[in-house]
């Protein structure tokens, strides 16, 4: 009989989909005598377990020079609540290897994200609302623009010239 079929803890619906690499802040429920709080602790994601009961992950952060790590279990009751701040880009599935970098050389590279349908169709408003700003149509910018060019072949073969008259 295996253990997981004996013990079943609620699973959490909640939870985001951490990967190593994550900035995430998680927020743990922390008893003081009478009193219940929730304490948070932000940094980087080194390790993630998954499995059924025993889902982990580990996440490190430097605090005033030094490191701290700590393990949260994935279904536990005193997990409040795990919000990623950002997706790190990295090509490995374990970061121990930060342990023995410094806090600038730990930091991750930020994961480019796909954009949703919301953020597209504000950034094309914005796209199409920059041409009609401008007062100069774009036929007149590029006749503008070509006189100058014309310029400059023109006037080089004349100082290309007068370069060779000095010898």
């Amino acid at each position: 009989m295996d253990i997981n079929t004996l013990v079943r803890l609620p699973v959490k619906t909640n939870m985001p989909k951490l990967a190593p690499g994550d900035t995430v802040k998680v927020t743990v429920k922390v008893i003081e005598g009478e009193k219940q709080r929730g304490q948070a602790f932000q940094g980087v994601v080194i390790r993630v377990r998954k499995g059924t009961n025993n889902a982990s992950f580990t996440v490190r952060r430097v605090t005033h020079g030094i490191g701290v790590e700590r393990t949260f279990m994935v279904h536990s009751p005193l997990v409040e609540k795990v919000e990623v701040i950002r997706h790190g880009d990295v090509r490995r599935a374990r970061l121990f290897y930060l342990r023995g970098l410094s806090t600038k050389e730990s930091r991750a590279k930020e994961k480019g994200r796909a954009l949703s349908v919301e953020e597209l169709a504000g950034a094309g408003a914005a796209v199409s609302a920059a041409p009609e700003a401008g007062a100069e149509p774009e036929g007149a910018a590029a006749s503008s623009e070509v006189p100058a060019v014309n310029a400059e072949a023109a006037s080089a073969p004349a100082a290309e010239a007068g370069v060779s008259e000095a010898k």
